[in-house]
Order: C-alpha cells, then structure tokens, then sequence
C-alpha cells in the first residue's frame, strides 16, 4: 500500500468508527442512570410528603366520623373534620403532580407508586371527611329549636 493512500485509509477508518459508534453513545446518553431503591430521590421525597399528608387525613376523618357519630369524646367536630378535607386534598394534588411530572413506571426514582398511593389515600381521606361533615349537617338540621 503506498503511503499516499495512508491519510485516506485513516480517515475512512476513523469515519467508521464513529459511524458504529455513535447509536451507543446516543443510547448512553438518554438512559436515565440506574437508581437503587435506596435512593431517595425528589419525586420519592414529594411522594412521601402526599402520603403523610394523605395519612393525616385518613386518621383525622376517622375521629371526626367517629365523634359526629357520638362514639368517642365531644371535642372539635366541624374543626377536625375540616382539617381531615384540607390535608386529604392536599395529599391527594400532591400525588397527581408526582404522577403528573414522573417521567417513568416503577423503579425509576420517580415516585410514581407512592404517587398514586397518595391520591388514592387523599381520596378516602376526603370522603370520611364529607361523611362526617353531612352527618353534622344533619344532626344540626334535626336538632329541636
């Protein structure tokens, strides 16, 4: 082989090399990095924080459905069932936002899962927070004047 040709060869060698390269460095590149389920990421944190406001809720509307029904103490009624409707629906838009920007399924660090969880919580946190709301209304509408 002449070396005139040499420079030729090289370059033709050198373009087929980045020619082959370059699907696996553009798959490299838009990969996520492999999160461990350890990690705790933003949208794990955010999802957390739904599910305890969720959480909250859920126990809170179970008391305040608890004493609208007469059954434990005559403290705060109308107050704690308002409080179990405020932090339902807070865990339950926390949730849907975390859902909302998750860019992958399970296992990505996203926090899809206790995402969901959360507004599934904040729902049933909600609606024992309106049972007991329309139990007071009623017990208020049926007490004698």
């Amino acid at each position: 082989m002449p070396v005139r040709h040499l420079p030729a060869t090289a370059a033709a060698a050198l373009l087929g090399a980045v020619w082959l390269a370059t699907p696996a460095a553009a798959r490299a590149l838009v990969q996520p990095d492999p999160v461990s389920a350890y990690t705790m990421t933003a949208g794990r944190l955010w999802s957390l924080v739904g599910m305890a406001l969720g959480l909250a809720g859920l126990v809170a509307g179970g008391l305040a459905l608890a004493r609208s029904a007469g059954r434990i103490g005559a403290g705060p009624r109308r107050r704690g069932a308002i409080a179990a409707l405020a932090a339902g629906t807070a865990g339950a838009v926390i949730g849907g936002l975390v859902v909302a920007a998750a860019k992958g399924g399970p296992g990505t660090g996203y926090g899809i899962v206790g995402g969901f969880l959360a507004i599934g919580v904040g729902l049933i946190a909600m609606v024992l927070a309106g049972l007991a709301l329309d139990r007071l209304r009623r017990a208020a509408d049926t007490r004698p004047r």
